[in-house]
């Protein structure tokens, strides 16, 4: 049975769409810090990891979530993947 992204902190780091437009950093605090083209921190806030789904809150209150599924992030009609 493979262990679940929370069990190998594997989401730990950078996640990048394809276009490299949006960079969004799990930082290993729960803390999040993403970037949208040339702005720096545009969103930043806090998040959880339960199995492979992850729950976000901005410093606004705006609430997401996303799963990770077999190395990639699919989180708010977007795809991620993990910069190595």
């Amino acid at each position: 049975m493979n262990n679940t992204i929370e069990e190998t902190k594997e989401y730990i780091g950078m996640w990048v769409t394809k276009d490299g437009h949006i960079r969004h950093e799990l930082l290993p605090d729960n803390r999040y810090d993403e970037a949208r083209g040339s702005r720096e921190s545009a969103y930043q806030g806090s998040y959880w990891v339960s199995g492979d789904h992850i729950d976000y809150k901005d410093d606004t209150g705006f609430t997401a979530d996303g799963d990770f599924k077999d190395g990639i992030l699919y989180h708010g009609g977007m795809v991620f993947y993990k910069e190595n």
